[in-house]
């Protein structure tokens, strides 16, 4: 399905956590990541395809999540010739989407990347919110930049780069890790110099 000018209407999702991180998806058998994204079929709402490519993509459902915000107007990038199919080249020239930034109301393990038999990732990860446009396709980095800027309005306190949390990423096959509680640095550190005044108080002195 097509525009006049030869778009394909589709949608794309950035989903968040609540520290304000996004969910970061490494493309099968690629180097390459990016956010959820697919088609809006022949009479669905954005919103309806947005519902339908979140639970294929990512095995997630309406109640796992919270539309915080949207754009207001259709985001396009045109595709290179090279990777549209000869048959349609000349009529088809790429995609308008409309981004949705929903909040993540589920556990970490409700992610389902194996839910159909033809899935689109195979690791997925949170990342700070602005996430590197260098290893996303070239032709959808503009795209990418405009949708986050957009969409950050919604955002409870600024997000920003320079402070990036490193998370493992999660695979097909594995099971997500238990994040491990690292314990206060501050007790370590304190507890040696107790320990040395405490002899220095009782032991006696000599004249």
């Amino acid at each position: 399905m097509l525009d006049r000018e030869g778009f394909r209407p589709n949608v794309g999702i950035i989903l968040l956590n609540a520290q304000n991180e996004v969910w970061w998806g490494k493309r099968v058998r690629e180097h390459s990541w990016q956010f959820p994204q697919g088609g809006i079929k022949y009479g669905e709402t954005p919103e309806q395809a947005m519902y339908r490519e979140l639970e294929e993509e990512i095995g997630l459902r309406q109640e796992h999540v919270k539309i915080v915000g949207r754009t207001r107007d259709w985001l396009r990038y045109e595709v290179p010739d090279h990777f549209i199919k000869r048959e349609i080249r000349g009529h088809y020239r790429g995609q308008k989407q409309i981004w949705f930034l929903l909040r993540m109301v589920a556990r970490d393990s409700e992610v389902n990347l194996r839910l159909t038999d033809h899935p689109e990732f195979d690791a997925w990860r949170w990342h700070d919110y602005w996430v590197p446009l260098d290893v996303v396709i070239e032709f959808k980095r503009d795209v990418y930049q405009r949708a986050l800027q957009e969409l950050s309005r919604f955002l409870s306190w600024p997000a920003h780069a320079g402070q990036e949390r490193r998370h493992t990423p999660r695979y097909l096959r594995q099971p997500h890790p238990q994040r491990a509680q690292q314990p206060a640095p501050q007790v370590v550190a304190v507890e040696p110099q107790c320990v040395v005044v405490q002899e220095l108080v009782l032991a006696p002195g000599k004249s």
